[in-house]
């Protein structure tokens, strides 16, 4: 513990660079207004230079090695080490891993810190679908090991955590199928929420003819699915805008080469990465923002898009149906079904759009806020402090 605070070691495969992205840069400065807590983040650098740095929270990052094998091989190695003289050094009270597999390297230290007097708490978070969201982005050597070590790791993890951070009700059913008696505390991931909510629409969503896709380039996200689908669509005017970064290259290239096959190439735009502002504008300018994932944790994105006043079409999976209201605020449809897909697009050049964005906005501005994001991890701290203290009491 660091003075009066209670130290907060947190680990993630999550990549930081320095200085920190203005949304990284904003979400901890939010947590770094919790009082009474001192947060050391474990992480990621985006080069092969291992960093140090301080921006509301202390963050040590490890060499990013080229590869994903080596990612995981790093974190799986060398995370344990520092988490453990993080957690020694600062007296940490309080572990937070955030997926069920970074919980393993936490279980293994809250087990190993035991020996020198210390008892943290371990939070886990379970943001998607643990068990094949990996499978349904690339192609995996050995899937049948990778698959048998990876929920090894995760039970593992579960069977040794205190509390539970989950982000929808599918994130929520898996977590609890794993350790079904341990708190949970259910908040969406980060967004700079105020950047969406400030924005101004540039054209009226009855009046635009835009369609949106935004998220990474992956199988698993379905885009592949949503071109096919466009290409049925009978409405001249429309354009498909592609937001996100190609995070699969030969993927990235296969739409490409799709959408060239279909006929469609001149009414498309592929944007790639693009910040968190250029994507407000995108939105604002957007008729709908389509969402075809064949799994998801829950889908940020849409919230986003729906505070610009713009429906949302997604598919009936993960936590996506937590956020539409088929027939008010967007559509639901079937993962892969192309001819659903294309159905609701059309209807989106039919339907009361106007109604349908107003709707959307005032959900998204009830469901999400920062002051929420922030709220969750006070809850999760305070069930953490409180666990602790109860079980000193009891020993």
């Amino acid at each position: 513990m660091s003075g009066s605070k209670t130290t907060v070691c947190w680990v993630s495969s999550a990549r930081y660079s320095k200085p920190l992205d203005a949304v990284s840069a904003r979400k901890w400065q939010l947590l770094a207004e919790l009082r009474g807590y001192e947060i050391r983040v474990i992480g990621f650098s985006t080069s092969l230079r291992p960093r140090r740095l301080h921006e509301s929270a202390h963050f040590y990052l490890l060499p990013q090695p080229p590869t994903s094998p080596l990612r995981y091989l790093s974190m799986f190695t060398l995370a344990p080490l520092l988490l453990a003289y993080l957690a020694l050094r600062y007296r940490g009270r309080i572990i937070v891993a955030q997926s069920p597999f970074e919980g393993a390297i936490g279980a293994a230290v809250k087990r190993f810190v035991r020996i020198f007097g210390l008892r943290p708490r371990l939070i886990i978070e379970n943001h998607n679908n643990f068990e094949e969201d990996l499978f349904l982005q690339r192609r995996v050597p050995f899937e049948g090991l990778y698959r048998r070590l990876m929920l090894a790791a995760a039970r593992y993890a579960f069977g040794r955590a205190d509390i539970l951070r989950v982000i929808s009700t599918s994130t929520a059913e898996r977590a609890r199928h794993y350790a079904p008696s341990l708190p949970q505390v259910r908040f969406m991931t980060f967004s700079d929420t105020d950047i969406f909510r400030r924005t101004a629409r540039r054209i009226p969503v009855e009046e635009a003819v835009d369609i949106v896709y935004a998220g990474v380039l992956i199988p698993r996200k379905g885009v592949h699915h949503l071109l096919n689908a466009f290409a049925q669509l009978d409405e001249p005017s429309a354009q498909l805008r592609l937001v996100g970064k190609a995070e699969n290259s030969d993927y990235a290239a296969a739409l490409q080469k799709q959408a060239a096959e279909l006929g469609i190439e001149k009414r498309l735009r592929f944007h790639g990465g693009v910040s968190q502002a250029e994507l407000a504008q995108v939105f604002a300018g957007a008729r709908v923002m389509v969402l075809p994932s064949l799994s998801e944790g829950l889908g940020r994105v849409a919230v986003e898009a729906m505070l610009l006043g713009t429906p949302v079409i997604g598919s009936r999976v993960g936590g996506i149906p937590d956020l539409i209201r088929p027939g008010e605020n967007g559509i639901l449809v079937e993962a892969g079904n192309e001819a659903d897909l294309a159905r609701a697009l059309q209807q989106m050049y039919r339907a009361d759009v106007k109604a349908m964005g107003e709707s959307a906005r005032e959900f998204a501005m009830e469901f999400f806020s920062p002051e929420k994001y922030v709220d969750g991890y006070r809850q999760l701290f305070e069930l953490a402090t409180e666990d602790a203290m109860t079980n000193r009491a009891q020993a």
